[in-house]
């Protein structure tokens, strides 16, 4: 997984195995919800293991985390037709967030922590090894 910014096209995090992270952060939330999130990725069990079932988490294969922010994960489309993003925190609050939930997985053990660039537009490339899609919500919503 890889994350390539800017017109230059300059490469500025990847990882070898392991997760990509799209991050939204809400107007709401807090380090609470950054540490919450960051057990839970950790200690997700989905990996496959000897069986070939999905038994083994991040810390157990030893991967790592591409983190990156999404603001757009907060866009509510249920009226109209254009998002509304009212729910998303402003920039600067997200980016603490955002770090913190890095900063968070680095304390849970996971050893490799790349992010992307905060705020840029960005080409994200990911080859998808296996089918395992996840949504994760601090606040428990879905």
């Amino acid at each position: 997984m890889t994350v390539v910014e800017g017109e230059v096209r300059r490469q500025v995090g990847t990882i070898a195995h392991g997760f990509l992270i799209l991050v939204g952060v809400g107007i709401e939330d807090t380090d609470l919800d950054a540490q919450w999130l960051a057990d839970k990725i950790a200690g997700l069990r989905v990996f496959q293991d000897e069986a070939d079932k999905m038994n083994r988490s991040l810390l157990d294969v030893g991967g790592g985390a591409l983190v990156i922010s999404n603001f757009t994960l907060f866009g509510d489309c249920r009226k109209g037709r254009r998002p509304s993003f009212t729910a998303a925190a402003p920039g600067p609050q997200a980016e603490v967030l955002y770090r913190r939930l890095g900063e968070a997985l680095g304390a849970q053990g996971i050893r490799e922590v790349q992010y992307g660039e905060f705020g840029a537009h960005m080409e994200v490339r990911l080859v998808n090894d296996g089918p395992v899609t996840l949504l994760l919500d601090s606040r428990k919503v879905f």
